[in-house]
């Protein structure tokens, strides 16, 4: 797996498909979830389209580099910005979600791609907001999917959904994969597979298992704040998509972050939740080959 230097001191492993000389999308994947999440022949079927398909490791997961020198206490990181002791929540968060959206761009810059088609994920569509609002002349188009603006009365997660993207994993492999059969809570309600959820599990374990990094995403996540203001001024071409089902990020999440940026538009797919089914890929990659010509 080759890996690039794309900000200093930080090594960030991906994966390309298609015709370099074809334009460039860059997918960012969500919250302690590896590049593989973007499943391969999803990349492929995209590629086919004409489009030179990035995918790679948010750092602190997957085989990007860990930042193991600064252990974080999600029990305490929690508890400090609940009660609302943000300059200690901040003092135990090692980066920002602006260093993972220059992540991204550096990794872009390091192999010689001046403008990409970025497209986010959860979490990713918070880092791929980013990168617009902090360099918009880097990035032809937007794609936020399933994702939100970090505003607190949007997007709120379902408690039940809530509770297992927080509750403890169990260590072991085989704990760990019969454990995501959970996730589906926020899946689609007609295509949830929990096989297909097992499968990941296991080779997400299989190939780079590190729940040490889950902490400090979800503080860099946390912390970002709300991105309202900047979006209202966001001049990038913008599509936001977001499941009907998905009780992970609610889908008011999607929709306020469609009201904010000017001209953005909306695709709301019924039977897609916190996930991308595979029968529902030909709508989102027709969505995508739209948005992105």
């Amino acid at each position: 797996m080759p890996t690039v230097e794309a900000s200093p001191g930080v090594s960030i492993a991906y994966e390309t498909f298609g015709d370099p000389s074809d334009p460039t999308v860059l997918l960012v994947m969500g919250f302690s979830a590896q590049m593989i999440a973007w499943h391969e022949d999803f990349c492929r079927a995209l590629a086919e389209r004409g489009r030179h398909v990035i995918r790679y490791d948010n750092r602190d997961c997957g085989l990007s580099t860990k930042f193991d020198d600064h252990p974080v206490d999600i029990g305490r990181f929690v508890e400090a910005v609940t009660s609302g002791d943000i300059s200690s929540a901040l003092s135990m968060v090692p980066y920002t979600l602006q260093d993972m959206a220059d992540d991204g761009l550096g990794l872009l810059t390091a192999l010689g791609i001046e403008r990409a088609h970025v497209v986010g994920s959860s979490m990713g569509g918070m880092i791929a907001q980013t990168m617009a609002v902090s360099r918009p002349t880097r990035v032809l188009t937007l794609t936020s999917m399933m994702s939100s603006t970090g505003e607190p009365d949007y997007g709120r997660p379902g408690a039940e959904a809530q509770a297992v993207l927080f509750g403890p994993k169990p260590p072991d492999r085989e704990g760990y994969v019969a454990a995501a059969e959970r996730e589906l809570v926020w899946c689609s309600k007609r295509y949830g597979d929990p096989a297909l959820l097992r499968e990941l599990a296991a080779e997400s374990y299989d190939r780079a298992h590190y729940p040490a990094g889950v902490g400090r995403q979800l503080g860099a996540m946390i912390l970002g704040g709300s991105r309202a203001d900047a979006l209202r001024g966001l001049g990038v071409p913008t599509l936001v998509i977001h499941g009907l089902d998905d009780t992970l990020i609610d889908p008011s999440g999607g929709r306020r972050t469609a009201d904010l940026v000017p001209g953005a538009k909306l695709l709301l797919i019924p039977d897609m939740g916190h996930d991308r089914p595979r029968e529902l890929w030909p709508e989102i990659i027709d969505a995508l080959d739209a948005h992105t010509r």
